[in-house]
C-alpha cells in the first residue's frame, strides 16, 4: 500500500511539472520581434504619404566635401529607368528614393572603397505642382514633402465662395485622375490624397 501511495505522489508531482512547463512556453507574451512587421509597415506608409521621393526627370546635384580635392560636383537628371551615373562608381538607382536615402547610398558606394571619409550632399531643384479653378490664388506652387490636396488648396488661398468642394480633381503627370470630396477628406484624413511634383489640382465651380 505504501508503495502504491508513493507511486501516485510521484506521478502527481511529475504531472504538475509538465503543466508548469507548458504554461510557461505556450502562454508567453510576444517579444519585440513580433512588432517589427508593424513598424516596417508604418515606415513604408510614411514614405509613400509624406516623404520627398525622387522621380524620373528630377534634377539632382551631388556635392562632395570633407576631404582635400573631393570629386567634382555632379548634376544629372534621373533617367526613365530611375538611374544616374557617377564617376568611379557607375550606375546608381535614384528614382523612388528620398534625397537622404540617395545620399546614404552614394556615400556607401565611395567609402571606404575609394575614400576613407567623404561628405555627400544631395540637392534637388525646386519642383512644382499646380492649383487652378475656384481657389483664391490659382498658381504654380513649390512642392514640399508632406503636401496633400487640402494643404495644397490652403496654400492657394483656400476655396472661393463658388467652389464645388465635393468634386475636386487631382491629375497626375502620368494621366491618372482622382476625384476628391474635400468635405469627406476633412473628416477622414485617409481620403486627403498626397500631392507629388507635377500634380494638377482643379477645383470646379459649383452649379447655382
Amino acid at each position: 500500500m505504501n508503495k502504491l501511495l508513493r507511486h501516485a505522489v510521484f506521478e502527481g508531482a511529475l504531472l504538475s511539472c509538465l503543466l508548469g512547463i507548458l504554461l510557461l512556453t505556450g502562454c508567453s507574451t510576444p517579444g519585440p520581434a513580433s512588432e517589427e512587421p508593424l513598424a516596417a509597415t508604418a515606415a513604408v506608409s510614411a514614405a509613400r504619404d509624406g516623404d520627398d521621393i525622387l522621380r524620373e526627370n528630377d534634377l539632382v546635384s551631388i556635392v562632395f566635401s570633407g576631404i582635400p580635392n573631393p570629386p567634382d560636383r555632379h548634376d544629372e537628371r534621373i533617367s526613365a529607368s530611375g538611374q544616374i551615373t557617377l564617376h568611379l562608381v557607375g550606375t546608381i538607382t535614384a528614382g523612388g528614393k528620398t534625397p537622404a536615402q540617395l545620399q546614404e547610398e552614394i556615400h556607401k558606394a565611395y567609402v571606404p572603397r575609394f575614400f576613407n571619409r567623404l561628405v555627400v550632399t544631395v540637392q534637388t531643384e525646386n519642383r512644382f505642382f499646380f492649383v487652378s479653378g475656384e481657389v483664391k490664388n490659382p498658381s504654380r506652387l513649390v512642392y514640399a514633402g508632406g503636401m496633400t490636396v487640402l494643404k495644397a488648396i490652403a496654400a492657394a488661398g483656400d476655396f472661393t465662395d463658388f467652389a464645388n468642394k465635393k468634386t475636386v480633381l487631382l491629375t497626375r503627370q502620368d494621366g491618372r485622375k482622382f476625384v476628391i470630396n474635400t468635405r469627406d477628406a476633412r473628416k477622414k484624413p485617409e481620403l486627403d490624397l498626397p500631392v507629388v511634383p507635377g500634380d494638377v489640382i482643379y477645383v470646379p465651380k459649383r452649379k447655382i
